[in-house]
C-alpha cells in the first residue's frame, strides 16, 4: 500500500508492549511456539482451518503466514492458542494466570502518552482508503464475508468522555465499510445507544496487531464506571501502557499497534451482517446489524495483519475464559474464602460453564456459589461445584464426581428466564434468557461417604521411573 509517509523510524523498534515484542518473547524463551508458513496460503479459508489442523494434531503456536496471496502483508494469527502462550505474555506459570489477572486487574495505573507511533509511518485518506487490500480472511465457508477478528474498537462514552476498548467482529463489505454487531451489549453497545440517541454517529479506532496483554485487559467486565481499559491493560502490564492519539476525535490506541483504522459508527443505519462462525461453534445470524465507515487508515510500513481464529478455536476463546476465571474467582472470595479454584473451559465455548472447587464446611456454601457465579457472568449458564480433591482442569475427573456425588432430585438447581448471551443458539431468540443450570457435585457433609482411591505421589514417581526404564516416557 502506499500513501503519506511519516519519518519515524519507530518501526524499526521491538516493543515490549507490542505484538512484535511479544513474538520476540515467545521466540527466545519457547521458540515451539511460534511457526512460520513460508509456503503460499490462500486467505479463505487456508488460514483458519490450518490452526484447526495444528489443535487436532495437538499443537497450538503462533502461526505467521508469510506468502498470503494477492496480498503483500504477512498475516499472524493463534497468538492467545494456549495457557503457556498467556503465561509467558503476562511472565507467570500457565496455571497462575486466573490469579495473576485477579490481583493485577485491580490495580489501575494512568497510560502514558506518546507521539510518534509506529502505525503513523504510513497514512491513507480519501480515495485511498481501500480495506479490500488487506488480507482479511474468510474463515469458515458460511461466512458471509471475510471478517477481521482481531480489531480491538475504540470509543468514548459521548457522555461522559469515558473510553472503552473491545472486541467485536467486523465484515468487509467494501472499500471503506465495516458491518459490525454489539451483541456482547456492555459498555461499547451503551456508549453507541446514547450517541444515536442524540443523532450523532460514534467516532471509532479499530486497532489491529497489538500485545494479547491488551486483548486480556479489554476481555475485563467488572470494574468501576470511570476505570479506563488502558488502565486495566496498564495494570496487567505492570506498568504504564503507552499509547497515542489518533486523528478521530482524539482517541487514544496503542502505541505498538501494527494498523490502525479511523471513522464513525453510524447512527440510524442498519445493514445486513453475518451470518459469522462464533464462538459457539455455529454460525450465528444474529447481529446487532450496525455500520462502521472508514476514514483513514494508519499502519507500519512493513504492518503484519493480525487475525484472530474463529469459532471455538483456543485463540478465540481461551482469553476470555482466563478472565470469566478471574471474575468468577474474585466475586467468590468475597463470601467464600475456602473456594479454591475456578475454572472456564474451552470445550464448553470458554463462556458457558464454569467450574468452582471448594472446601465444603457447611451446607449451603455450593449453592451460594453457584448464585454468585450466575450472578457474576451472565455468559455463563451452567456452574459445577466440585469439592477440592477434584481437579478443575481436569474434565473427566469432574465429571467423575457429578455422577458419583450429585443426587439429581437435590443437587441439580435450575433458574428459569435468566439472562443469556445473545449467540447462545439455545437462548430465546426474543428475550434472550435462558434457564441456568447450577450442580451440587460436592460430598455431602455431616455423614461419612465412600472413600475415594488415590495414589500417592511418591508412588506414582516410582512407577513412572520403572515404566521409562522400561521405554516408555510419560
Amino acid at each position: 500500500m502506499l500513501g503519506a509517509h511519516r519519518g519515524t523510524g519507530a518501526g524499526r523498534i521491538v516493543e515490549e508492549q507490542s505484538l512484535r515484542g511479544f513474538i520476540g518473547k515467545v521466540e527466545g524463551a519457547a521458540p515451539d511456539e511460534v511457526l512460520r508458513v513460508a509456503e503460499p496460503v490462500s486467505r479463505d479459508l487456508d488460514i483458519t482451518s490450518a490452526v484447526f489442523e495444528l489443535e487436532r494434531a495437538g499443537r497450538s503456536p503462533i502461526v505467521i503466514f508469510e506468502n498470503v496471496e494477492g496480498f503483500d502483508m504477512k498475516v499472524i494469527t493463534n497468538v492467545a492458542g494456549n495457557r503457556k502462550l498467556l503465561g509467558l505474555a503476562l511472565g507467570v506459570a500457565p496455571e497462575d494466570l486466573p490469579g495473576a489477572y485477579r490481583e493485577r486487574c485491580q490495580n489501575y495505573l494512568p497510560v502514558e502518552t506518546a507521539d510518534d507511533a509506529p502505525w503513523q509511518e504510513v497514512v491513507l485518506e480519501g480515495d485511498a482508503v481501500d480495506l479490500t487490500k488487506l488480507p482479511i480472511p474468510l474463515h469458515f465457508g458460511v461466512d458471509a464475508a471475510p471478517y477481521i477478528t482481531a480489531g480491538q474498537i475504540a470509543a468514548r462514552d459521548p457522555e461522559t468522555g469515558v473510553d472503552t476498548t473491545g472486541f467485536h467482529r467486523l465484515m468487509l463489505r467494501g472499500p471503506d465499510r465495516l458491518g459490525l454487531s454489539l451483541h456482547s451489549r456492555r459498555r461499547m453497545y451503551e456508549y453507541h445507544r446514547r450517541a444515536e440517541e442524540r443523532g450523532e454517529a460514534l467516532p471509532a479506532a479499530i486497532t489491529l496487531g497489538i500485545h494479547p496483554v491488551h486483548y486480556m485487559g479489554s476481555m475485563a467486565y467488572h470494574y468501576p464506571p470511570g476505570v479506563r481499559k488502558v488502565e486495566i491493560i496498564g495494570a496487567l502490564f505492570g506498568e504504564p501502557y503507552r499509547v497515542a492519539r489518533c486523528g478521530t476525535a482524539d482517541l487514544e490506541v496503542p502505541w505498538g499497534a501494527e494498523i490502525v483504522i479511523e471513522g464513525n459508527i453510524l447512527a440510524g443505519v442498519h445493514e445486513p451482517e453475518g451470518p459469522f462462525g462464533e464462538f459457539t461453534g455455529y454460525a450465528s445470524y444474529r447481529s446487532t446489524e450496525n455500520v462502521f465507515v472508514a476514514e483513514r487508515i494508519q499502519m507500519r510500513r512493513d504492518a503484519m495483519f493480525h487475525s484472530v481464529a474463529s469459532g471455538t478455536a483456543p485463540d478465540h476463546i481461551l482469553i476470555s475464559s482466563i478472565s470469566r476465571e478471574a471474575e468468577i474467582l474474585n466475586a467468590l472470595r468475597r463470601n467464600l474464602p475456602n473456594v479454591r479454584a475456578v475454572h472456564v473451559p474451552t470445550t464448553t465455548v470458554g463462556a458457558l460453564m464454569a467450574i468452582v472447587s471448594m472446601r465444603k464446611t457447611a451446607e449451603g456454601q455450593p449453592r451460594q456459589a453457584i448464585m454468585s457465579a450466575l450472578g457474576t457472568e451472565f455468559y455463563v449458564k451452567c456452574v459445577v461445584v466440585v469439592d477440592d480433591d477434584v481437579d478443575v482442569f481436569d474434565l473427566s475427573d469432574v465429571m467423575w464426581a457429578v455422577i458419583t456425588r450429585t443426587r439429581a432430585e437435590s443437587d441439580v438447581i435450575y433458574i428459569p428466564g435468566a439472562m443469556g448471551a445473545i449467540l447462545d443458539p439455545t437462548s430465546d431468540p426474543e428475550t434472550h434468557t435462558v434457564t441456568k443450570v447450577g450442580i451440587d457435585a460436592t460430598k455431602p457433609s455431616g455423614r461419612d461417604f465412600a472413600e475415594r482411591l488415590t495414589i500417592a505421589d511418591a508412588q506414582r514417581a516410582r512407577v513412572r521411573g520403572i515404566l521409562e526404564r522400561a521405554g516408555i516416557r510419560i
